[in-house]
């Protein structure tokens, strides 16, 4: 079980348990201060049990196996049309990639003997936290935007847990939910700052990789909002190169939404490259209100994001609607029947190669993270 929380930006450290910080006196997030790593050589494919789903690499995971749904082992799949494979993490059990970090938070929270869980999230996170919530046996309440989807709220109220909805912005609803947790209302399963969650997204790379006889590929492109699968999967690769199972790290491609877009407009300067659909002053007629899922203008670990991009040589660039739309048609066109977010990563593996980041004949995988069914 885990014993320290640390704080990569000042070093400080605090003991684990259930009444530790949900974030550092410095105002950044905390991570588990060691990351365990198995002994001795990955396994042959047809070793492992993926009867057990992301759970069969529990040697990488600092959280005991509680709260599962047998999440994991999403197919990977060549994408005709596209030059890539695609990771289906689409079909999880509650239809996005986020019930990857759901499963080892509320099992750690079930660990650390928790009644009540908060979280706030626009759609995505909480119908997975409330999910897990439920098949942990905890409570839960999820703080949303008063205009939330139906869809995803319907899957919040039918796990049992209490969505809790806040008028404002995106991150008025952060805040509001921030203020109960520390009034002691519940403990934060927060999918941008509790460390058990990144646990779990972690695994897409451990997966990735396995599914490819412990071959990595030359790119992954990813949606980018808070990062949880864009850190989760940095995490993953560093883990596995560390473990001696893999040789090297892929390229860190993240794809934001225009007009919501911190992570690509402080690596490029606003404006640059006219027509490319990158927003600079976030102008509300520049906004890619298609890719809803990543309009995050304050990430918790804006910092750790941009340490990945430069440790991987990577970029995050910004989208606008029309990009998004015609890559969320040719998804359904051809079999992948996603929601729109999703398709950012997608119209992101067509910018990325168009403007020359990645060569056409390059390895690349996309993760199609949420099921059209949520639209």
């Amino acid at each position: 079980m885990v014993t320290t929380l640390s704080c990569s930006a000042c070093g400080n450290e605090y003991a684990a348990g259930a009444n530790e910080p949900w974030r550092c006196e410095c105002g950044h997030p905390l991570d588990f201060s060691e990351q365990p790593l198995p002994d001795g050589p990955a396994p042959e494919f047809r070793d492992i049990d993926t009867r057990d789903g992301l759970w069969a690499f529990e040697e990488f995971l600092p959280v005991r196996r509680v709260a599962t749904l047998g999440e994991g082992f999403t197919p990977l799949v060549d994408a005709d049309g596209w030059n890539a494979q695609f990771k289906l993490d689409c079909v999880f059990p509650s239809g996005s990639f986020k019930d990857r970090g759901a499963t080892t938070t509320l099992s750690r929270a079930a660990e650390l003997g928790v009644e009540t869980v908060l979280e706030d999230s626009s759609g995505n996170a909480g119908a997975a936290i409330a999910q897990y919530a439920a098949r942990a046996g905890i409570d839960a309440e999820i703080y949303v935007p008063a205009d939330a989807k139906a869809s995803k709220l319907t899957a919040i109220e039918c796990a049992g847990a209490t969505p809790v909805r806040i008028e404002g912005s995106r991150q008025d609803v952060t805040d509001a939910c921030i203020e109960a947790v520390e009034n002691g209302d519940g403990w934060y399963a927060s999918h941008a700052w509790n460390p058990s969650f990144f646990s779990g997204t972690m695994t897409f790379a451990l997966e990735l990789a396995a599914q490819r006889d412990w071959n990595v590929p030359d790119a992954v492109v990813t949606p980018l909002g808070h990062g949880t699968l864009f850190l989760g999967a940095y995490r993953g690769f560093r883990a596995l190169l560390d473990a001696g199972w893999t040789d090297s790290m892929p390229r860190l491609l993240g794809v934001q939404a225009a007009g919501v877009s911190p992570i690509a407009d402080g690596l490029h300067a606003a404006g640059e490259n006219e027509g490319d659909g990158r927003s600079g002053d976030g102008r509300a007629d520049e906004r890619n209100d298609v890719a809803d899922g990543i309009q995050i203008t304050r990430p918790a670990r804006r910092d750790q994001i941009a340490d990945a991009i430069h440790a991987t040589e990577g970029d995050a660039i910004a989208l606008d609607a029309g990009s998004t739309e015609a890559a969320l048609e040719k998804l359904h066109r051809t079999g992948f029947y996603v929601e729109p977010t999703s398709a950012v990563a997608a119209a992101g593996l067509t910018a990325y190669r168009d403007r020359g980041i990645l060569a056409d004949d390059a390895d690349v995988v996309v993760p199609l993270t949420g099921s059209g069914l949520k639209a």
